[in-house]
């Protein structure tokens, strides 16, 4: 029999069979007594059991309490991987080897997170390896989505006893082709709730001097611009909300809030450096995260409509900061930010990791 979760989630809520394969939910631990659980399909984290300040438990991700509300989500994405290629390619087109590619248009004019049959809503190949590590494997055939190549992904989960989630990726192909993998959990360091609260008043410091301004439709304008003296400098804490509602600021604007890229600072690509600190005033429960991609994808859920997740909990806009590690946005259509282009016989590597603490109120860092 399966021990009891302190999520409350229900392992046989997570077993189907679904594009004719077996759905399962997997449970990591460690020492300190957090709990992670993901699902198979589509990698998707359902849980993240940590402490506050008091020692009380509560998830501070979003998700779901059964596979059929994964696969019926209103948000495809929640929480979920996102592949061949996280953020948006341009009217879903690029050019390769002088060859067109077209894409699923699934976000206004453009492709967005590998279309709407992507990785997120692929049943992956499981392996738990101990109560720390679990492998999800998947290979994507050629031209799904529109994608050249055979592609051959692997993603391995790990929980330490410093309470970080690990998220390695590994990637070959047989063709050349373009990969942009990334982990879109929508965190809610509050604890999610009905309903789950704003995280506007969360303090976040993001690693980055500059950033990629969009256009309406969320596609980058070509420019990389300095984050000084604009909403969008967090190189020293600020609440999320204190200039969220700039509408005097034509990003903010553009992106109904925050939805950008950020350029991380790094000494040399590749380089595994922090990137972001969330701190939740209230509950004292903070996330670090570290990644080897040059940009990160900071989204604050403008567009959760307050729908019912685990175990009752509601999502509405604002309930959520979303910080996804990646190549920039548009990549395929930009040859001067960094490739997202994979060979065959070369690696697509990258790692990123979440680390979860608690501090206390006199050692917040203020605004």
């Amino acid at each position: 029999m399966d021990k009891q979760l302190i999520s409350g989630l229900k392992r046989e809520n997570f077993q189907a069979v679904v594009q004719g394969k077996e759905t399962d939910l997997y449970t990591l631990t460690n020492s300190d007594g957090m709990e992670v659980c993901i699902t198979n399909y589509g990698g998707a984290i359902m849980a993240i059991m940590v402490p506050d300040r008091e020692g009380r438990m509560a998830n501070v991700i979003q998700g779901h309490d059964s596979i059929q509300h994964v696969i019926d989500s209103p948000e495809p994405f929640l929480s979920t991987l996102v592949g061949r290629y996280g953020n948006r390619i341009a009217k879903g087109h690029f050019v390769m080897n002088g060859k067109d590619y077209s894409l699923a248009v699934n976000n206004g004019p453009n492709h967005l997170h590998g279309g709407p049959t992507g990785f997120h809503a692929r049943v992956w190949d499981a392996e738990q390896i101990n109560e720390h590590e679990l492998v999800l494997r998947y290979v994507s055939a050629y031209y799904e989505e529109g994608f050249p190549g055979e592609l051959h992904m692997n993603v391995k989960y790990s929980l330490t006893e410093d309470n970080e989630l690990i998220i390695d990726y590994r990637g070959t192909t047989n063709k050349k082709t373009i990969v942009n993998m990334t982990s879109h959990g929508f965190f809610s360091l509050a604890g999610i709730a009905n309903p789950t609260p704003e995280a506007l008043n969360n303090i976040l410091t993001i690693n980055a001097d500059f950033f990629i301004p969009i256009d309406e439709t969320s596609i980058p304008t070509g420019e990389i611009l300095k984050v000084e003296g604009t909403p969008f400098d967090f190189r020293e804490p600020h609440a999320v909300g204190e200039r969220i509602g700039n509408t005097d600021c034509q990003q903010i604007v553009n992106g109904t809030g925050y939805d950008h890229c950020f350029v991380l600072n790094k000494r040399e690509p590749g380089e595994l450096s922090f990137a972001v600190k969330c701190v939740e005033p209230n509950s004292g429960r903070y996330l670090k995260m570290y990644t080897t991609e040059p940009g990160v994808q900071f989204y604050s859920s403008n567009w959760l409509s307050g729908f019912t997740g685990n175990g009752g909990a509601t999502y509405p806009k604002y309930s959520a900061l979303c910080f996804e590690a990646q190549h920039f946005p548009d990549t395929p259509n930009r040859a001067y930010f960094p490739s997202c282009i994979l060979k065959p016989g070369d690696i697509y590597r990258q790692k990123t990791i979440y680390q979860f603490g608690v501090e206390s109120w006199e050692l917040r860092v203020e605004s």
